[in-house]
C-alpha cells in the first residue's frame, strides 16, 4: 500500500526540489536520497564531495596493529563512502588517497599502500561498472609503480562509458603540482598563438585541471580532527563548505557522511556576498 503520509522526518518538496531530485535520478537511478537523508531538500544535496581520509595510522596504533592494517581498514571505509554518496545522490566523490608528499613515508608502508591499491582496483572494477560509476585519476602518473598504472588504466577504461557518479582518485596528487602543470599548458598555448593572454580567466584554468568538467566540491570533509587542507584541491575548494570530524577514517560510516551532508545543507553559502544575499546550500 502506498503511504498517505510522509515518513517521519521527511520534508515536503517544492518545485525546485522535485526538479533537483529528477536530475539526480536521471544520472543515478540507484540514488535514494529521500530514504537516507529525508530531512535534506534535494536542492541542498552537494553535487561534489571531497574527502581528506586521515587517521589510518592512529586507528592502527590504538589497536596495536601495523599501519598497513589501518590502511586496509581505510579501504573498507572507502567502499562505505562510495555506497553512501551513491544513495545520497551526490554526483562526484574525490578521495585524497596518496599525496605527492607521502613518498617520504617508510618504504614498507608505501609498498603496502601500492599493493593495496592494486588489489582494490582489481577487486572493485566490476562493482564500479555494475553501479555505473566512472573512475578518474587525479595526480601524476610519473612515479607510480607499473602495476598500479596498469590496474588504474584498466579500471578507467572499463568505466569510461559509465554515466552515473564519478569517483576521482587523487593518487600521487598535489594541488600545487596540478596548478603548475595547468599554468604550463596554458603558457604553451599562449606561446603558440593558440590563446590570447588577455583571454585567460578562471574557466581557462579550471579547464586545465584534473577535475575539468566536474563541478567544484561543494563540501570538503576531513576526518581525524585535523584542521588543514594539506595541498588538496586548492583551486577547486575555494568556496567549499568544510566539515571536520574527529572520527578516524577507518571508522567513518555511511551515517557520518549523511551527517556531514546535513550540516552542509544547513549552512548559508555567501560566496563573498552579505548574509541577506546568501544562497542556501
Amino acid at each position: 500500500m502506498t503511504p498517505t503520509t510522509q515518513p517521519e522526518h521527511e520534508i515536503a518538496l517544492g518545485e525546485a526540489d522535485h526538479a533537483a531530485l529528477a536530475r539526480i535520478l536521471r544520472r543515478n537511478p540507484e540514488a535514494e536520497p529521500r530514504r537516507v537523508i529525508p530531512h535534506v531538500p534535494p536542492t541542498r544535496i552537494p553535487r561534489h564531495v571531497a574527502i581528506i581520509m586521515d587517521g589510518n595510522g592512529r586507528w592502527a596504533k590504538a589497536r596495536d596493529l601495523p599501519r598497513s592494517a589501518g590502511h586496509a581498514a581505510g579501504a573498507t571505509a572507502v567502499e562505505r563512502a562510495l555506497q553512501a554518496i551513491s544513495w545520497a545522490g551526490v554526483e562526484a566523490l574525490t578521495l585524497y588517497s596518496f599525496s605527492s608528499e607521502n613518498w617520504t613515508r617508510p618504504a614498507d608502508e608505501v609498498d603496502a599502500l601500492m599493493t593495496l591499491c592494486v588489489a582494490k582496483l582489481k577487486e572493485k572494477r566490476e562493482f564500479l561498472v555494475e553501479h555505473n560509476i566512472r573512475l578518474r585519476h587525479l595526480g601524476r602518473r610519473q612515479g607510480l609503480p607499473r602495476s598500479v598504472l596498469d590496474e588504474l588504466d584498466a579500471t578507467i577504461a572499463a568505466t569510461a562509458r559509465c554515466t552515473g557518479p564519478t569517483l576521482c582518485l587523487a593518487l600521487n596528487y598535489g594541488s600545487r603540482d596540478e596548478i603548475i602543470e595547468a599554468a604550463r599548458f596554458i603558457a604553451t598555448k599562449a606561446a603558440k598563438g593558440e590563446l590570447e593572454p588577455a583571454d585567460i580567466d578562471e574557466q581557462t584554468i579550471a579547464d586545465h585541471l584534473g577535475t575539468a568538467g566536474i563541478p567544484d566540491p561543494d563540501l570538503l570533509i576531513r576526518t581525524s580532527g585535523e584542521f588543514r587542507v594539506s595541498n588538496f584541491l586548492l583551486w577547486q575548494i575555494s568556496y567549499a563548505e568544510i566539515v571536520v570530524t574527529d572520527t578516524l577514517w577507518p571508522d567513518f560510516a555511511e551515517q557520518d557522511l549523511y551527517d556531514a551532508i546535513t550540516e552542509y545543507a544547513g549552512r548559508s553559502r555567501r560566496f563573498g556576498a552579505t548574509e541577506e544575499r546568501a544562497e542556501p546550500c
